[in-house]
């Protein structure tokens, strides 16, 4: 299967697409070891077997990481993106025990507010995999 050559348009808006995704992960990243320590700690469900601060800590060094390479890095960009897409999955049954168990946290102080948010993470998923390439790369190979 011959690959096409994306559009000049469509490179700038999956390299704008990126860096704010990057910026994004950089700042919540951030928030999980400083200001919103806390908050994040209240959406990590009670069947993880690990100290939740653990969890936020890890996440948020991972979030940082993540953020940084996916603004920086040029030779890892598809893997980079698999990662991320990973990330949000990953997180995700997180997102679900905090609608089920109706807890309020990072704003999310209803069942409306916390019920849409879960479209959301799919979302983040395919965001990764189209501004890193990654789906495209996969779809070439």
């Amino acid at each position: 299967m011959a690959s096409r050559t994306p559009s000049r348009s469509s490179r700038i808006a999956r390299t704008i697409g990126r860096i704010v995704l990057g910026a994004v992960l950089l700042l919540a990243g951030i928030g999980h070891l400083t200001t919103a320590r806390e908050a994040f700690q209240a959406q990590v469900p009670d069947w993880v077997p690990l100290d939740k601060d653990f969890v936020v800590v890890a996440s948020g060094v991972v979030e940082i990481a993540l953020g940084a390479l996916l603004i920086v890095s040029k030779r890892f960009r598809v893997p980079v993106g698999w990662a991320a897409a990973a990330f949000f999955v990953a997180i995700f049954p997180g997102n679900v025990s905090q609608f089920v168990t109706r807890t309020d946290s990072l704003g999310l102080e209803s069942d409306l507010a916390r019920g849409i948010r879960l479209p959301f993470q799919p979302l983040l998923v395919l965001w990764a995999l189209w501004s890193t390439g990654a789906w495209r790369a996969w779809r070439n190979r």
